[in-house]
C-alpha cells in the first residue's frame, strides 16, 4: 500500500500564544489532508513557540520555556491528528524526563490518539554545549499501515550505521526532520539523506525549517528546502530525487513511497547495494 507524504518546508514565525502555533500547525494539515497519509513537521518545530513568552533571544529561556509547555504542546497535536484524520510527525521538541534530563524527541502521532517517540542519538556542539540534551537510545522503527518506517532527526541521518540499523529491521522508509541554520548544514543533511537512500536502496524524506527569526537565539536563521530521495536505479528517476521544493520557500512537498518498488530494486536493481553491505 502507497505511503503518501506531505514534507513541511517550515516557516518560522512567531506565534502569539499556544493557539496560534497550533492553529498554524493545523493549517499546514488541512492542506495536507486529501493528498498526504502523513505529514512531517521539521526538527524543533516547536521551538517557535518560544516567541509567545520570551521578550528578548536566550537559548536558555527558549529552552525552558517549551519544555514547561510540552505536554500542552503534545496534546494540541494529537488533537489535530484526530480531526484532520492524518498521522502527524510533529517535528521533534525538547522533553524533559523524570529525571530531569532532556531530550530531543519526534513524536509520531496517530489519528486515532497513539503518540511513540523517537530521540534524537547524536547531539551538535550546541545541543550538547548549550543546551546539553541528553544522548537518546539508538533509532527504532515503527509500525504503520503502510510497512515499517524509521526517523533519523537531523545529525542522525549523516551516520549510516544508525539508519542501516532501522532498515535491518525492516523500515523502508526514513523520516528526517531537519533544523540547519546554513547552507553548508543543510547540504550536510541533504546529502547524507541521499546517500542513506542509495546504500539502503530505501526512501528518505527530509523536512527542514526555513526562514530568520530574529527574534529567537535558537532558531535565528533556517535554511532548507524538503525533499525526498530514492533508489538510483531501475525505475527511479536517474538521480534518485523523487520529488524536491524551492529553497526557503515555505510550503509542502508530496511525495508517494510505494514499499512494493523497494521490495522489486533490491531484488532485481542494475546494483544490490542492501544485499551487498559489508558485513
Amino acid at each position: 500500500m502507497m505511503l503518501r507524504v506531505a514534507l513541511a518546508q517550515y516557516q518560522i514565525s512567531r506565534p502569539a500564544d499556544l493557539a496560534s502555533f497550533l492553529a498554524g500547525i493545523e493549517a499546514l494539515c488541512t492542506q495536507a489532508r486529501g493528498r498526504a497519509d502523513l505529514l512531517v513537521l521539521p526538527e524543533y518545530a516547536a521551538m517557535a513557540l518560544a516567541g509567545a513568552f520570551v521578550s528578548a533571544p536566550d537559548v536558555q529561556a527558549e529552552l525552558a520555556a517549551v519544555v514547561s509547555r510540552t505536554a500542552d504542546i503534545l496534546d494540541g497535536m494529537k488533537q489535530i491528528a484526530k480531526r484532520q484524520n492524518i498521522w502527524l510527525l510533529g517535528g521533534s521538541l525538547p522533553m524533559q524526563d523524570g529525571s530531569g534530563a532532556i531530550f530531543n524527541r519526534a513524536p509520531l502521532i496517530e489519528p486515532g490518539g497513539k503518540i511513540e517517540f523517537q530521540d534524537k542519538h547524536v547531539m551538535t556542539r550546541f545541543e550538547r554545549e548549550s543546551w546539553h540534551i541528553t544522548q537518546g537510545a539508538l533509532p527504532r522503527i515503527f509500525d504503520t499501515p503502510w510497512g515499517k518506517i524509521g526517523i533519523a532527526i537531523c545529525y542522525d541521518s549523516e551516520f549510516p550505521s544508525l539508519v542501516r540499523s532501522q532498515v535491518r529491521a525492516g523500515a523502508f522508509a526514513i523520516l528526517v526532520p531537519t533544523c540547519t541554520d546554513t547552507l553548508a548544514g543543510f547540504n550536510r543533511v541533504r546529502l547524507s539523506a541521499r546517500a542513506r537512500a542509495i546504500e539502503n536502496q530505501c526512501y528518505v524524506g527530509m523536512s527542514p525549517t526555513i526562514g530568520a527569526a530574529p527574534w529567537s537565539a535558537t532558531l535565528d536563521d533556517n535554511q532548507g528546502y524538503a525533499a525526498a530521495f530514492g533508489p538510483v536505479d531501475r525505475g527511479f528517476p536517474d538521480d534518485g530525487v523523487l520529488a524536491r521544493g524551492v529553497m526557503n520557500q515555505p510550503g509542502l512537498v508530496f511525495a508517494d513511497l510505494d514499499p512494493q518498488r523497494i521490495e522489486s530494486v533490491r531484488q532485481t536493481g542494475a546494483v544490490l547495494n542492501h544485499a551487498d553491505w559489508p558485513a
